[in-house]
């Protein structure tokens, strides 16, 4: 990860977040990834649940967990695990939404859809966000491995998800898309 104030300039947190929908919610969110807390953060107050924020690195979680407490967030709760291979941890069916953000270049992209699916409730959304396929971007996995719009699409509906729309343009450097349970 870059220094946190370079990868906080690459996003747009807030209009992303509204561009997938996730506003006024009522129930938990589980945030896959979650680095600096840069969407768990802003997840966390459009939200009266918990919002999740699950990372495998410790400095990452210190980082998320001081960032949450900074803004005086009490319904973040910061959890260092490897979700890849340990799952999350959370019950079934206890999320409203999950945030797969920059993550499916990873080995495995369908279990981890499947892990966000099996932590949903029925009609819970996945929104995922990923760097465009273009090696211009100035971060993002290497070309080999960064997925395709049409690739994400493809794993979303081979895990289960019914797509919500059409895939959404975040310029100046990713596409989202939106699956529900």
């Amino acid at each position: 990860m870059p220094e946190e104030q370079i990868w906080q300039g690459l996003f747009d947190p807030e209009n992303i977040l509204n561009l997938l929908g996730v506003n006024s919610l009522t129930g938990n969110i589980v945030d896959f990834g979650c680095g600096y807390g840069t969407f768990s953060i802003p997840a966390a107050r459009r939200t009266k649940g918990i919002v999740y924020a699950i990372d495998i690195e410790e400095e990452m979680t210190q980082r998320a967990q001081e960032n949450a407490s900074k803004k005086g967030l009490e319904n973040v709760s910061v959890i260092r695990r490897d979700f890849i291979n340990e799952g999350t941890g959370l019950p079934n069916n206890c999320c409203e939404f999950a945030l797969l953000f920059n993550i499916l270049h990873a080995e495995e992209p369908i279990k981890i859809l499947l892990e966000a699916k099996r932590n949903l409730k029925n009609g819970g959304k996945v929104g995922i966000i990923h760097w465009n396929y273009d090696p211009t971007t100035p971060r993002g996995p290497s070309m080999n491995i960064r997925p395709r719009p049409e690739q994400c699409q493809n794993w979303l509906i081979e895990a289960g998800f019914k797509m919500k729309g059409k895939i959404i343009a975040l310029p100046p450097y990713h596409y989202g898309m939106v699956g529900t349970k």
